[in-house]
């Protein structure tokens, strides 16, 4: 009987920890935003062109960050130096690191729509390295692990980038790196939940 009981408590506190995580960084509702978080998502429409969507919901918790936020955003993701395939390409390297299915999932059609081939983001994926890469692709992926594993980058991998992009080039793919951890960091902290039609990315290691 003790043993029953201690199934059924052990059984509960698992639900109360799922329901805690699911609740960590709830989505505010747009009628119950205070006066800072109206501005953050009126200023956050203005841009993008949309209401306040994904890792930009949780961050309405703290309205101030979530603007500054999605004005790097605004910038690395639409104009860096680097164009817009590669830096799709250095968004979902960084999701897979950060093992963050969100991140990856909203990211995964844009990449592909923007050129990136299937067999990239199926290796990117499954965490080998694609084969087939164009120079411009191997350039960003290696730049982007190394930093993701090493905390730096080699001086081959930054003069190869830096040939082709110049600094500025460099600074941005720094900066995309370092903004999609950001997100994923925050997407990971709120257990943000995928969408019904999402599929999780395999969780490492095996």
């Amino acid at each position: 009987m003790h043993f029953r009981y201690s199934i059924i408590a052990a059984s509960l506190f698992s639900i109360n920890l799922f329901v805690q995580a699911a609740e960590r960084l709830p989505t505010i509702t747009p009628d119950s935003y205070n006066s800072d978080q109206k501005q953050a998502a009126a200023d956050f429409e203005a841009s993008r062109k949309v209401p306040v969507f994904g890792p930009f919901e949780p961050l309405m918790h703290s309205p101030q960050m979530m603007s500054q936020a999605r004005a790097m955003g605004d910038y690395l993701r639409y104009k860096s130096a680097i164009g817009n395939t590669l830096s799709e390409l250095a968004i979902l390297i960084t999701a897979r690191e950060w093992t963050q299915d969100y991140e990856w999932y909203v990211h995964h059609p844009i990449a592909l729509k923007a050129g990136v081939r299937k067999e990239v983001t199926d290796a990117i994926a499954d965490g080998r390295r694609p084969v087939g890469m164009s120079e411009d692709e191997e350039m960003v992926y290696d730049f982007c692990t190394e930093l993701q594993h090493n905390k730096r980058v080699s001086d081959t991998t930054f003069n190869r980038v830096e040939k082709r992009f110049g600094k500025k080039g460099a600074v941005d793919l720094t900066g995309i790196v370092a903004y999609y951890t950001l997100l994923a960091m925050q997407l990971n902290v709120a257990q943000y939940q995928l969408p019904a039609d999402g599929k999780k990315l395999e969780r490492f290691p095996k």
